[in-house]
């Protein structure tokens, strides 16, 4: 059977509410959270690539081609890099929406 509109309503304001709460609970996050944040993004970027342009270098001397593997694996490692920074921030600032998911 199908919730109607009443039900549904009702557990999207338990939902907030329950949000509300823990972030009171929680208090507010210092500056130092802040910082860490960008860290943690700024490596989860970074880190792939340089490891992906590292292999392009490496390709580049030992296969070359008529486009350059570097420039190509840079961008491939500048998105993965990105993906993996989204996936990190989603996983990290609304564990609540995933246990919602769960019920």
């Amino acid at each position: 059977m199908k919730p109607d509109r009443g039900e549904r309503l009702g557990r999207e304001v338990h939902r907030k509410a329950g949000r509300k709460l823990r972030a009171r609970a929680q208090g507010r996050r210092g500056i130092w959270f802040g910082l860490g944040m960008f860290g943690v993004i700024g490596w989860s970027v970074a880190v792939p690539a340089v490891a992906f342009t590292a292999l392009g270098v490496w390709l580049d001397r030992h296969w070359p081609a008529d486009f350059s593997w570097t420039l190509t694996l840079l961008f491939i490692g500048v998105g993965v890099g990105c993906l993996n920074a989204w996936y990190w921030v989603r996983e990290h600032t609304r564990p609540e929406d995933a246990e919602d998911e769960t019920r």
